[in-house]
């Protein structure tokens, strides 16, 4: 198992190298190596990664490991693996791997929101990235493939500061608009 996880970090290396020449994420979603088993990293559920109970203190190294995150569904369970060309090893996610911590307006229009993770994904919310809110109240972003990101509690109520009232289907909502794109933060009612 340990040399699983030499092989996986000297992998991880090289593509780092590769990445920072064209600032681009792997290609994760086309490999499909052999299984390898799992190693002792965890996401919780605040977005901080661990390593043998140990908090990772590298944000490059952390945004590394996040560059070659994959998630698969088997019989409605989440599974999320660190994936190279060549080796696939599972890591215990409590929720989701992300944290949405930031949000702007692109410009005074107020059309547009840029929102940003608390590892540096940046995007704009939109039918690509929509928001989805969870039976426990909490809201969540597709950031990027299928990996999502947990809405920060202090961004929530910002959104509820700028949210409107509006009367739906589902009954009254608060709402907002980000291009194009009518984001719920649940019902009132």
């Amino acid at each position: 198992m340990l040399q699983n996880i030499g092989i996986i970090f000297m992998e991880l290396e090289q593509l780092s190298s590769q990445l920072d020449k064209n600032k681009s994420l792997p290609p994760v979603e086309l490999w499909d190596p052999p299984y390898c088993g799992e190693i002792d990293l965890e996401i919780k559920s605040n977005g901080d990664w661990f390593y043998n109970g140990t908090i990772f203190k590298r944000l490059p190294l952390v945004k590394l490991l996040a560059s070659v995150l994959k998630r698969e569904v088997t019989n409605n369970i989440d599974h999320y693996f660190l994936v190279t060309p060549v080796e696939k090893i599972m890591i215990k996610v409590n929720d989701v791997p992300f944290m949405l911590t930031q949000w702007q307006w692109s410009d005074e229009t107020q059309k547009t929101m840029i929102v940003k993770t608390s590892l540096d994904d940046e995007f704009i919310l939109n039918k690509e990235h929509p928001v989805t809110l969870a039976e426990d109240g909490c809201l969540y972003v597709i950031v990027r493939r299928n990996l999502s990101a947990k809405v920060h509690r202090n961004v929530y109520y910002q959104w509820v500061e700028l949210a409107s009232e509006s009367k739906t289907k589902k009954g009254t909502e608060m709402v907002f608009s980000s291009a194009d794109s009518i984001i719920s933060l649940g019902l009132i009612d």
